[in-house]
C-alpha cells in the first residue's frame, strides 16, 4: 500500500504474459518458438519464470547469435515498460540493420 491508502492488484504473470504476447504482435512480430520475429529475425523473448516474466530484448537485430537484454517483469508497469522498450527500437531500427 502506499501514502494514498491504493494497492495495486496482485500481479498474475500468466495473465501479463498473454497480454504481453499480444502487445508484441500488435508491433508487427511474429511469435515462433518462444521468440518474437520480424522477417525471420528473433527481437524479444518472454516466458514465466515463478512470479515474474522473464523477458529479454536483442541489443541490435542478427540473423548468427543474437546478444539479449535480459528483464525480469514484476508488475503490469514492468510489462508496459517493455513493450515501449521494444516499440522504440523497432523504430530506431532500420531495414539495413536487418
Amino acid at each position: 500500500m502506499d501514502d494514498s491508502g491504493f494497492t495495486p492488484p496482485p500481479f498474475k504473470p500468466d495473465e501479463a504474459l498473454g497480454g504481453l504476447k499480444r502487445s508484441l504482435r500488435e508491433l508487427g512480430l511474429t511469435e515462433r518458438e518462444g521468440r518474437f520475429e520480424r522477417r525471420g529475425i528473433a527481437i524479444a523473448k518472454a516466458a514465466v519464470d515463478g512470479g515474474a516474466i522473464a523477458a529479454a530484448v536483442v541489443k541490435k537485430p542478427s540473423r548468427l547469435s543474437p546478444e539479449w537484454q535480459t528483464k525480469t517483469l514484476k508488475s503490469g508497469a514492468d510489462v508496459r515498460d517493455f513493450v515501449a522498450h521494444v516499440k522504440k527500437n523497432l523504430a530506431a531500427w532500420s531495414d539495413r540493420d536487418d
